[in-house]
């Protein structure tokens, strides 16, 4: 068995909404990625959403989530503003 938990974990900022990127590994020792957005609700409050990919399906998500950030590279609209990360 492993160490269990969290192994690694990056966020960007950018306004509103955090997104988190946290390496995990399962009791057996497999690893898996964790990726979890939160949203501020109100004042007190968040909304997160999270997506978990396995190790073994990591480079078919990978491969296809590259087509689909190209495909939105491609097709922004000229002269929309884009966000910067927070510091």
């Amino acid at each position: 068995m492993g160490i269990r938990g969290e192994v690694f974990s990056s966020k960007a900022s950018v306004g509103k909404r955090t997104y988190f990127f946290n390496i995990k590994e399962n009791r057996t020792g497999d690893l898996f990625l964790n990726m979890v957005e939160s949203k501020k609700q109100g004042e007190v409050g968040f909304e997160r959403h999270s997506i978990i990919v396995f190790d073994e399906d990591l480079d078919v998500f990978l491969e296809e989530f590259t087509q689909a950030v190209e495909f939105m590279k491609k097709s922004r609209k000229p002269g929309r503003p884009r966000r910067e990360r927070d510091e």
